[in-house]
């Protein structure tokens, strides 16, 4: 399974954010590429610990049970439900987003294992470094196959 600690992994992720514009159509769900972009920049943050999310009532009783989704080599389902505070709903600069988006990657990738947040993930909980470097690789891959990059 590849991992944002990867260099060549990062990389290979932000080449294909760099083939994104911002006229494509997703192939499922509702956010616009630039949204999309926005809320990976959001969910990056949860990762390195700049902010967080409650956990949710669900996560508490089948978080557990189903947290290797999050990081084994099966690609995430199409239109799963997200964490409301990482929703974006409103409109953004996909110029903007775009840069902000790979900002935070490299940092994430630079600061690596260490640099991972030790706060549980807002649905599967403990998280270790290494399962926080899959999941946000398996994050980012679903979103950018959203948007066929």
């Amino acid at each position: 399974m590849q991992t944002l600690f990867e260099h060549s992994t990062t990389d290979e992720v932000i080449a294909r954010i760099e083939r994104l514009h911002a006229d494509l159509q997703p192939q499922w769900g509702e956010m616009n590429v630039a949204q999309m972009l926005a809320h990976c920049a959001a969910f990056q943050d949860i990762a390195a610990g700049i902010s967080g999310a409650s956990r949710s009532w669900l996560g508490f009783f089948v978080g557990q049970l189903a947290k290797p989704v999050f990081y084994n080599d099966r690609p995430l389902p199409t239109n799963m439900s997200t964490l409301p505070e990482i929703r974006i709903a409103d409109e953004k600069s996909f110029e903007a987003e775009k840069e902000k988006l790979i900002r935070k990657l490299r940092t994430f990738q630079a600061n690596g294992p260490q640099g991972c947040t030790t706060r549980p993930h807002p649905f599967f909980g403990k998280l270790s470094a290494e399962q926080w470097g899959k999941g946000m690789y398996k994050h980012i891959d679903h979103h950018l196959r959203q948007f066929g990059a």
